[in-house]
């Protein structure tokens, strides 16, 4: 029996990365799995295969989490097909960096709607589910920049640090209801995004951190399956910095 044998989970932007990560976590754990992407391409549906192969239930839908009204329809098609939805990770997200003084409104706009709007979405849609079954957990991904800022990145850090003040705020209204509700915030994790930086860049980021090594997917996915499990039954209204002791 694993952490979540029983459980449903539903995973925003999980066709790669550390979405990827924490669905196949969630399903080596005994979780049924639902997630989305903009696109079903072939990287979801490859992620849907690895998820079938542990032997639980899996599918991906085309969903742009930044939707209200297609992430009604997506959440009400889960529910229906898999019966039930005890755990929600908003994982999706972008970035579309720059300084301040050169970010454009459009810039600004697609952050915050992919990054913070889309959970509000999918929490709006998700907890009268988790309601009537009288629990749930719920996962933001945040970041480290939405806890200490970065420079150059005023959008992404906002947007992430709405997510853990939506988190917090969710664990007030929820919790008496059974619902608990956490933020993750990940500090440099070895990625596609991050292994495309120069080596000079990395090993700078890495002096940085006590632990001397950048996260992996699997770090990030280990705590995501811990704050969705009953292990963490007392725990709500949290944010856990995965970083490797960087930001103390």
């Amino acid at each position: 029996m694993g952490l979540l044998t029983g459980k449903t989970a539903l995973v925003t932007g999980a066709a790669r990365g550390i979405g990827k990560a924490i669905a196949l976590k969630f399903a080596e754990e005994g979780a049924n799995v639902a997630f989305t992407d903009l696109v079903i391409d072939e990287n979801a549906e490859a992620t849907e295969s690895e998820i079938l192969a542990k032997g639980v239930k899996c599918k991906g839908y085309a969903s742009n989490a930044a939707d209200f009204t297609q992430t009604e329809e997506v959440v009400n098609q889960i529910k229906a097909d898999f019966g039930s939805i005890d755990i929600l990770v908003n994982n999706a997200g972008i970035t579309k960096d720059g300084l301040m003084l050169r970010m454009t409104e459009a810039q600004w706009d697609a952050v915050i709607a992919v990054n913070l709007k889309s959970a509000f979405n999918f929490i709006h849609a998700c907890t009268p589910i988790m309601m009537r079954q009288k629990g749930g957990s719920i996962i933001n991904m945040a970041s480290v920049v939405g806890v200490h800022g970065n420079a150059g990145q005023c959008n992404y850090a906002a947007s992430k640090a709405g997510m853990i003040a939506l988190a917090k705020s969710i664990a007030q209204e929820m919790g008496p209801k059974g619902i608990r509700a956490n933020a993750i915030a990940p500090g440099f994790i070895e990625t596609a995004m991050t292994a495309a930086l120069p080596d000079a860049v990395r090993e700078e980021w890495r002096k940085k951190i006590p632990l001397r090594r950048g996260g992996t997917t699997e770090d990030v996915a280990n705590v995501a399956a811990f704050l969705a499990s009953d292990m963490s039954a007392y725990v709500t209204g949290q944010v856990i910095q995965i970083d490797g002791g960087m930001n103390m």
